[in-house]
C-alpha cells in the first residue's frame, strides 16, 4: 500500500492550490452575492489545464485520472464549491461519452470541450424525478431511424450556458430502468429550450436552470450505447463523479478548518484566545479528523474507478460521509466565529450555504444510504 501522491499530481494540486488563491478567492463572494456566472474564471482554469481533466489526450484532454480530477476538484472547492461545480458539470456531461460513446460520438463531441472554452450539462433530474432516476417521465419516441425527445429537466448544472447536453429519456415509463436511453443533444436543435436561472440559498456562481425538450428530432447518430441501456449509463456515470462530490467536500472542509483555527487564534475571550477554550479545540479537532477520513475515502472511491471498478460502493461511502461531515464543520465553523459567523463579512456563511448542496445533488445523503444498507445487507 502507497498512499504518496505522484510528483506530477504534487504539481497539479499546486498548480490548482495557485490559481485558486489568485482567481477564485478574491472574486468568490462577489459571485455569490451577484449570482454573476464567472466566465473569466472559467476561462483562465480552461486556459491553465484544469478542465476536461479526465478527458483523454486523443480527444483534446489532459489524459488524467478520476484522482487527479479529485485533487483538482479539492482544490478549487477551497475556493468556491459553486464555481468547482460549474466546472465539474462540464465531467460529469462529458462522462456519458466516455462510458458509452463511440470513438466517433468521442471525437465529435468531447472535441468540442477541449478545443476551447464550451460548457456541457447532464440532464437526468426531473421535476418529479431526481434520485429515483427510474421515475423519468421525458419520453422519447423513435420515427424511423430518427428519435423525438419531449420533456423536462430540473437543477440542470450549467443548463443555461451548455452547448450541448447528455439527455436521459424513457420509451415508456412503465418499463421503469429498462425503458430509459440516453442521447447527446445539442443546445441549438430546434426544440430545445433552458429555463429561468435559479436563485439559489447556496453554490450560486453555478448555473442551474430547467432544460426544455419540445419536440426535439434527434438522429440515432447521437445515441449513446443501447436503446435500452440509458439506466446503466446513468448509474455508472454517477459512481464515477461520486468521488468529486467527496473531493468537493474535503474542500469545504479545508476551508472550514483553517479559516476556524485562524480566527480562534486571534480572537479572544476571558482574557485568551478563544483557541485555549476546550470546547473550541474539540470543534477544531473533529474537522481535522472529517477532512482526514473524508480525503482518505475520496482517493479511495477515485482509485477503485481508475482501476475499472464502476460500481464500487466505496463512492457512495465518500459521498455520503464527506457530504455530511462538511456540512456539520461549515457549521461548526459558523459557531466558532459567533455573531460574526452569520454575517457575510467572513466566508463561513458562505461555507456553510454551499456545503448544504452536497447532501442534495447526486444522490441525497438518504438515497446513499439505501444503496450503502442494500450492499451490506446483500451480504457484500
Amino acid at each position: 500500500m502507497d498512499l504518496s501522491l505522484t510528483e506530477e499530481q504534487e504539481a497539479l494540486i499546486a498548480t490548482a492550490r495557485e490559481f485558486t488563491r489568485k482567481e477564485v478567492i478574491p472574486k468568490a463572494a462577489h459571485h455569490d452575492e451577484t449570482g454573476e456566472f464567472p466566465r473569466d474564471i472559467f476561462k483562465k482554469a480552461f486556459d491553465t489545464g484544469l478542465m476536461n481533466v479526465e478527458i483523454p489526450e486523443a480527444y483534446g484532454g489532459l489524459g488524467g485520472s478520476c484522482l487527479d480530477n479529485c485533487l483538482v476538484q479539492e482544490e478549487v472547492s477551497f475556493g468556491c464549491s459553486g464555481i468547482n461545480t460549474s466546472m465539474a458539470a462540464n465531467s460529469l456531461g462529458a462522462t456519458p461519452l466516455l462510458v458509452a460513446g463511440t470513438d466517433e460520438q468521442k471525437k465529435k463531441w468531447l472535441s468540442r470541450l477541449t478545443s476551447e472554452l464550451t460548457f456541457c450539462a447532464y440532464c437526468c433530474s426531473e421535476p418529479d424525478a431526481g434520485s429515483d432516476v427510474a421515475g423519468m417521465r421525458t419520453r422519447v419516441t423513435k420515427h424511423g431511424d430518427d428519435y423525438v425527445l419531449n420533456g423536462q429537466k430540473r437543477w440542470i448544472t450549467n443548463g443555461g450556458v451548455a452547448s450541448f447536453y447528455t439527455v436521459f429519456a424513457t420509451f415508456d415509463p412503465a418499463m421503469k430502468h429498462k425503458g430509459i436511453a440516453c442521447f447527446v443533444v445539442d443546445a441549438s436543435t430546434p426544440g430545445v429550450k433552458s429555463g429561468r436561472k435559479e436563485d439559489k440559498m447556496g453554490q450560486r456562481a453555478s448555473n442551474t436552470t430547467d432544460v426544455i425538450f419540445e419536440d426535439v428530432k434527434i438522429p440515432k447518430s447521437q445515441l449513446l450505447g443501447t436503446e435500452d441501456g440509458g439506466f446503466k449509463v446513468a448509474m455508472k456515470t454517477f459512481d464515477r463523479s461520486r468521488p468529486w462530490i467527496a473531493a468537493t467536500a474535503a474542500g469545504v472542509i479545508r476551508r472550514s478548518l483553517e479559516e476556524s483555527r485562524a480566527y480562534s487564534l486571534e480572537r479572544k475571550t476571558f482574557g485568551v484566545p478563544i483557541a485555549q477554550h476546550q470546547a473550541v479545540q474539540f470543534m477544531l479537532a473533529e474537522m481535522a479528523i472529517a477532512y482526514e477520513a473524508t480525503r482518505l475515502l475520496t482517493h479511495k472511491a477515485a482509485w477503485m474507478v481508475d482501476k475499472g471498478d464502476l460500481s464500487s460502493i466505496v463512492s457512495s461511502y465518500a459521498k455520503a460521509y464527506g457530504a455530511d461531515a462538511a456540512m456539520r464543520c461549515a457549521t461548526d465553523a459558523v459557531q466558532i466565529f459567533g455573531g460574526y459567523g452569520y454575517t457575510k463579512e467572513y466566508p463561513v456563511e458562505k461555507l456553510m450555504r454551499d456545503a448544504k448542496l452536497l447532501q442534495i445533488y447526486e444522490g441525497t445523503s438518504q438515497i446513499q444510504r439505501i444503496v450503502i444498507a442494500r450492499n451490506v445487507l446483500g451480504g457484500k
